[in-house]
C-alpha cells in the first residue's frame, strides 16, 4: 500500500489585502471556474482552497511548478465535503505514483486556513 500526505496553512489576510485588480488576476490564475463559482469571492473559502491545493501538491511530492494550480481542483459536494479532482500533470504524477484515492480536509478561523490531503494507492 502507498500512503502520501501533505499539509498547508495560509493567513486569510494575505488574500484580503491584495489590490482588487491583482486579486482578480490571481484568482483566475490559481482557481478553476467551478472553484471560483463555489467560493463566491469569499476570502476564507479561497484561502482554504489555496491551502488544499498546496497540500495536494506536497502529497504528490512536486509542489507547484510542474503541477500547476489549476491541475488540482478542490470542489465541494452539496454536503460541504471537499473533494479532489486532478487534471493534467497532477493526474499524470498521481497515476505514476499509483495514487488512486484522495481525501482532503479544510478548516479556517478568523485568521488562518489550513488543509490536509491524504492519498492512498495499491
Amino acid at each position: 500500500m502507498i500512503l502520501r500526505s501533505g499539509i498547508d496553512t495560509i493567513e486569510i489576510s494575505r488574500l484580503e489585502e491584495i489590490q482588487p485588480n491583482i486579486r482578480k488576476r490571481f484568482i483566475a490564475r490559481v482557481f478553476t471556474s467551478e472553484e471560483i463559482a463555489q467560493a463566491r469571492d469569499r476570502s476564507e473559502v479561497l484561502s482554504g482552497l489555496f491551502a488544499a491545493k498546496e497540500a495536494v501538491s506536497k502529497a504528490l511530492g512536486t509542489g507547484i511548478g510542474y503541477v500547476s494550480w489549476r491541475d488540482i481542483e478542490i470542489l465541494h459536494l452539496r454536503s460541504g465535503q471537499p473533494v479532489v479532482q486532478l487534471h493534467g500533470n497532477a493526474e499524470k504524477v498521481a497515476n505514476h505514483l499509483g495514487l488512486e484515492t484522495w481525501t482532503v480536509s479544510i478548516s479556517h478561523d478568523r485568521n488562518k486556513a489550513i488543509a490536509v490531503a491524504v492519498a492512498v494507492g495499491g
